[in-house]
């Protein structure tokens, strides 16, 4: 429930029960973090609960159809500042959002002229549907983890448009939870982790995109924690 008038959306995400109503696509498992024995070695608790999010039981034998996404059902407006924790817990795996999604014509992301989407990447970022997205921890591969980036890409057609450094560290080393931001307003994209600034864009294009959906996305098997979305209007 809203708290004051610019506050547009709230899940404070403290397990599976505050998205049972979210949509799935790709085989996300859902658990609550609790820092428990499940994560021998792991860093210590360090408060929550929170949601915690992994993909397919054996991604090598799924390969590319390991990962998932995971919509909010909630269509969001323009002109918002989309704000979520987050912590890495086992590596390795890439984590992003999509923001500002819907179908390429114009039709709502869920409607069902759209082909069916499995959380297979392609049918994201070259299929019948457009979106931001920022991949904001990129360690799936070793060129990823060797030179860390935050990337933001227009969609459909997987246009690289924006690049930042990436202050994230790996699991090992995670400080507890990272407040990360998206600012989406008109055609301007921002986006910061913990306060600090990381790129901002301004989409030359004469029809930006505007309203969509928000979504969480994961590439296997990155295991990771989630906590306290809030989207605001500016």
């Amino acid at each position: 429930m809203s708290v004051d008038t610019a506050t547009i959306y709230t899940n404070q995400l403290r397990g599976p029960g505050d998205v049972t109503y979210w949509i799935a696509e790709g085989p996300v498992r859902f658990g609550t973090y609790d820092g428990g024995p499940a994560y021998d070695g792991g860093p210590a608790y360090d408060g929550g609960p929170a949601l915690l999010l992994s993909g397919a039981l054996d991604p090598e034998e799924l390969g590319d159809q390991a990962h998932w996404t995971l919509w909010c059902p909630h269509e969001l407006p323009d002109h918002i500042r989309i704000s979520w924790e987050f912590k890495p817990i086992k590596e390795p795996g890439l984590a992003m959002v999509f923001f500002a999604a819907r179908g390429h014509g114009g039709e709502d992301l869920f409607s069902a002229a759209l082909s069916p989407r499995t959380g297979f990447y392609p049918q994201y970022h070259s299929g019948d549907m457009d979106a931001l997205h920022v991949s904001y921890f990129r360690h799936k591969y070793a060129s990823e983890r060797a030179f860390r980036t935050c990337n933001l890409r227009k969609s459909a057609g997987f246009e690289l448009v924006a690049q930042g450094a990436d202050p994230l560290p790996p699991a090992e080393d995670a400080d507890g939870f990272y407040r990360m931001s998206v600012i989406k307003d008109g055609p301007r994209v921002a986006f910061s982790i913990n306060g600090l600034d990381l790129f901002d864009w301004r989409d030359p294009s004469d029809e930006p995109f505007g309203r969509g959906y928000f979504g969480i996305r994961q590439m296997a098997p990155l295991v990771a924690a989630y906590r306290n979305l809030i989207v605001e209007a500016l």
